[in-house]
């Protein structure tokens, strides 16, 4: 007979009820793929085919789509950041990304000697810093044990 004492680790619609590194590693890859996708440096981006879309006068209704579809992955990931952290979160999460990047370029880790080196580390700050904004209310109910509830109920 099973004890009847312990958590079981699924909510009562089947879905997971623990926070992992590995869910957080897949909110980073969420976040990083919504960065790159609207824009970097390589040249391979959103941006860049409406950019050359716009320069040939071919700018048609595909490119409109995708953009409303990174539109909504945006709003989703900056909406979730901003409840999750507020203003004052969102700035010391951005102070703590900054200075680990600061940190690792002076212990010789990272070397932004070019532009595009220096969007790259940022694009992978930004990430970094929406995927804490959705990992947020794991990462305080782990720490603290307390559950976040949205005031406003919505």
């Amino acid at each position: 007979m099973a004890n009847q004492n312990t958590k079981a680790p699924y909510t009562r619609n089947g879905a997971r009820n623990e926070f992992t590194v590995l869910s957080f590693i897949w909110r980073f890859l969420f976040a990083l793929l919504l960065v790159l996708a609207t824009y970097n440096p390589s040249g391979y981006s959103v941006f860049h085919w409406v950019r050359t879309a716009m320069a040939a006068d071919g700018l048609g209704a595909i490119h409109f789509f995708v953009g409303v579809l990174l539109v909504i992955g945006w709003s989703i990931l900056w909406i979730a950041t901003w409840r999750a952290l507020e203003t004052f979160g969102v700035i010391l999460a951005g102070l703590a990304i900054s200075t680990l990047v600061w940190l690792l370029i002076d212990i010789g880790v990272l070397t932004p000697d070019t532009g595009s080196g220096i969007a790259w580390i940022v694009l992978f700050g930004l990430a970094g810093l929406l995927s804490i904004g959705l990992s947020w209310s794991h990462i305080w109910r782990r720490l603290t044990g307390q559950f976040e509830v949205d005031a406003d109920g919505g």
